[in-house]
């Protein structure tokens, strides 16, 4: 009876070569994920922002051609009886719009002027380099 010599297995040199095939494959695919993420939280915030403004449009058509003073943000944009300005009360935006990443923190500020006869909101997103802004179309 003669018994051979092969070997059943990987030897450690072709397991290092497949850990680090693995690797790498991981961290392209984490840096991938990452980089959407990204993408995705600028598009909520340009579609945030867009939904603000349309907000403040449908305010200022109620409202006797005035959009709403007084708060830093949109916070539940209410046409109201306040200040003779408006006669109606109906709920424009809700639920006030929060940044993706910063939960409870309100980055849609006003940036500039923002009375009963314009406004201009922005935000800086991560893709870019640029803040994105939109403002009054009256």
């Amino acid at each position: 009876m003669k018994i051979s010599n092969l070997r059943k297995g990987f030897t450690l040199l072709e397991m290092l070569v497949v850990i680090g095939i693995i690797g790498i494959v991981i961290a392209a695919g984490a840096t991938s994920y990452s980089a959407a993420q990204k993408k995705a939280r600028d598009s909520r915030r340009k579609q945030d922002l867009t939904n603000i403004q349309k907000a403040y449009e449908q305010y200022y058509s109620i409202c006797n051609s005035q959009y709403p003073v007084g708060a830093a943000a949109p916070v539940n944009v209410v046409a109201s009886t306040a200040g003779g300005a408006c006669t109606i009360n109906q709920t424009i935006l809700s639920p006030v719009p929060v940044d993706p990443i910063n939960i409870g923190v309100n980055r849609y500020l006003c940036s500039g002027t923002c009375n009963a006869t314009q406004f201009n909101y922005c935000v800086t997103l991560e893709t870019e380099t640029t803040q994105f802004c939109v403002a009054n179309q009256q």
